[in-house]
């Protein structure tokens, strides 16, 4: 198929296709005699895991590392599941800072509640912040 199909078939840009085989996260396609991409059915499977790894925060270096243990005939599992278990650390730490930050942003809100304009000192900008 040509790249125009497999961009439609996935739900992507040629634009981002080309980027991914000069990354390697797609194998080199052959070449028509008139010098366009012929992609293999397969690719849409391979672009599909591209899309599902990066929806579960995995970086397109994370996924190639993937799919070159996979090109290699071993099974992923247990570096995905590493990963995996990287990224959940990851999003615990991103949540506990958003949580702090929740907290702060409350507290200055519930001080700012009932705003005193007339009381605010001239060399400062805003006392609630």
């Amino acid at each position: 198929m040509r790249i125009g199909q497999l961009a439609e078939a996935t739900g992507t840009t040629t634009k981002t296709l080309r980027f991914y085989e000069e990354s390697g996260l797609l194998p080199p396609a052959e070449r028509m005699a008139s010098g366009y991409r012929d992609y293999t059915d397969d690719a849409v499977g391979q672009v599909g895991f591209i899309h599902r790894g990066q929806a579960a925060g995995l970086t397109l270096a994370q996924i190639g590392q993937i799919l070159r243990i996979r090109e290699h005939g071993q099974a992923p599992c247990s570096h995905v599941r590493d990963l995996l278990g990287e990224r959940l650390r990851e999003l615990d730490a991103q949540i506990a800072e958003l949580l702090a930050l929740r907290e702060t942003i409350s507290e200055l809100h519930a001080q700012a509640a009932e705003p005193e304009p007339d009381t605010c000192s001239a060399d400062e900008v805003c006392r609630y912040i």
